[in-house]
């Protein structure tokens, strides 16, 4: 809403106004005012959530400081829903695709989540909304995605970027295609094409082009690739959705493990954003992608607010309102940016935390089938359990997760140059 405003100030030769023109600056501002929001209204909507008893449900399942949660807070994904939608309506472009399919993406899975949660507090139905009912809502906003993502015009990408002569040593090299004079000038005649091509890890100067597997088929121009594009998106963000609802487990890591994925989208982002970044680290060059920079920025800082009051001893759980939300916006992210054949590696501690809970069932079914008799694989599923089962406090284990998610954070960095 301000960058019409401002612009129109710069155009004016407002002193500063031209400020706002560059993603660094916005992005900053987003992260300020999101970690500002989620610090303040956060205290005034769990008071809120105290005052009506919208407390959280255990069920006993002899965890050590289980049945201490008891009553806690839910449904406080409404603080990070609204820590990040503030700062994106205020600095963003609202006229980009990229932020518009960002901001359907957390009022859609915002809105799924929560009424999973009022169906558990106010309905007293401790299962909520149903496993059926919430795949459909994601699978709904996975085909919508994919869809726009490659019908829409304006999603396009430019391969093959020109080398620079010289490198200006100015701002205006990394104002990311913003509208001001920049780098992506010289682009020019590059010309941008339409695409379903996505980045292959640790492989140099290839991509990865879902087309392909069409034109095997026999479709010479790849026009039907829409066919095999579109159920691996779908795919994508249910896995990654469900994978941080069940991360969800335990105090802040959810919340900690989001928000360093988060700084990986937003380098990542940022890179591929940038003509120059982009030439160098040979990736293809994405135009106008900065703007999803300044809302992962907003994620950030509502991440970061939220785990002031999430961390040991929680004062607030995210609930579904917080958990489907952020791991659909993590999934989306990385389908615009066209990294999410890195989301294995980005969103390592979401992978092991599905995987053990498909390990620990498909175990259970099948020992129950050839032995006549159930067994664990884990003491409990998902992981983070079956180590509290093992006797470590919670709080280690969140802070070793949150470790591994930084570790994880940087090899996918580290992948743009080992190829």
């Amino acid at each position: 809403m301000l960058y019409p405003l401002f612009n129109w100030l710069s155009n004016a030769h407002f002193p500063g106004a031209g400020m706002f023109q560059y993603i660094s600056f916005r992005a900053s501002a987003a992260v300020i005012l999101s970690l500002f929001i989620s610090m303040i209204i956060g205290r005034s909507i769990i008071h809120y959530l105290q005052k009506k008893q919208i407390g959280e449900s255990i069920r006993d399942l002899g965890l050590a400081g289980q049945m201490e949660k008891k009553g806690t807070p839910t449904m406080g994904g409404i603080i990070i829903i609204i820590s990040i939608l503030i700062p994106v309506l205020l600095f963003t472009k609202l006229n980009n695709v990229y932020i518009l399919l960002m901001i359907f993406t957390t009022i859609w899975l915002g809105t799924l989540g929560f009424i999973d949660d009022y169906i558990k507090v106010f309905k007293k139905n401790k299962e909520g909304l149903s496993a059926k009912m919430k795949l459909c809502g994601q699978i709904v906003l996975g085909l919508i995605v994919a869809v726009v993502m490659y019908f829409n015009t304006n999603v396009v990408i430019k391969e093959n970027s020109v080398k620079q002569e010289a490198y200006v040593q100015t701002d205006e090299v990394f104002a990311m295609d913003n509208g001001v004079k920049s780098a992506t000038s010289s682009l020019s005649d590059v010309p941008a094409s339409r695409s379903v091509k996505t980045t292959i890890p640790f492989v140099k100067n290839h991509e990865l082009d879902y087309a392909w597997f069409t034109r095997w088929l026999g479709d010479e121009d790849g026009s039907w690739s829409f066919f095999i594009y579109i159920p691996i998106i779908i795919f994508i963000i249910v896995a990654v959705s469900n994978g941080a609802n069940l991360t969800d487990g335990l105090d802040g890591l959810a919340t900690g493990t989001s928000g360093v994925i988060a700084v990986g989208i937003a380098i990542l982002a940022y890179f591929s954003g940038n003509a120059i970044f982009a030439d160098y680290l040979n990736i293809m060059y994405i135009p106008d992608i900065g703007e999803l920079v300044v809302f992962i920025a907003a994620l950030m800082g509502a991440c970061i607010g939220f785990y002031w009051w999430n961390c040991y001893p929680a004062q607030v759980f995210m609930g579904d309102t917080g958990s489907l939300m952020l791991g659909g916006v993590i999934a989306v992210s990385c389908v615009i940016i066209r990294k999410e054949l890195l989301i294995p590696i980005l969103c390592f501690v979401f992978l092991i935390e599905s995987v053990s809970v498909i390990i620990q069932r498909y175990y259970f079914k099948y020992t129950r089938k050839k032995y006549g008799e159930a067994r664990r694989y884990f003491l409990m599923a998902p992981l983070h359990h079956h180590y509290q089962k093992k006797g470590y406090h919670e709080s280690k284990i969140v802070q070793r997760f949150i470790i591994v998610s930084i570790l994880c954070a940087v090899l996918t960095i580290v992948t743009l140059k080992i190829r």
